[in-house]
């Protein structure tokens, strides 16, 4: 399974970006997916999954703000990310596995939200 994800950059806080990571290869072995970050300094956390194409939890830091969805016939998820704080700054990582999403892993993307 290959992930890979576009969609990063640069915006100013309060703003919004939609990341997407397109899924190739052995995809049906895949049922959960999902969104890590990683700070600089910090652990890799995650911020949003889903199984079996519902989703499954959010982190607390990101409820309300964020959405994940899942497009089956393009075989991509996204995370669309409204009212950034300079805390969301971090490469977001695409993952996806069988129970949980952790198997397979994107390359990542920066994102950073100026203050």
């Amino acid at each position: 399974v290959q992930l890979v994800e576009s969609g990063g950059g640069l915006v100013p806080a309060g703003g919004s970006l939609r990341l997407s990571c397109a899924a190739s290869g052995s995809i049906f072995s895949i049922n959960a997916l999902g969104w890590y970050r990683q700070a600089p300094g910090k652990q890799r956390e995650l911020v949003a999954a889903m199984t079996g194409g519902r989703v499954t939890n959010y982190a607390d830091s990101v409820k309300g703000r964020f959405t994940i969805s899942r497009d089956n016939g393009k075989n991509t998820i996204s995370l669309q990310m409204n009212s950034l704080k300079p805390e969301d700054t971090a490469v977001y990582y695409c993952a996806a596995g069988l129970r949980r999403p952790g198997t397979y892993w994107g390359q990542g993307t920066q994102v950073t939200v100026s203050s």
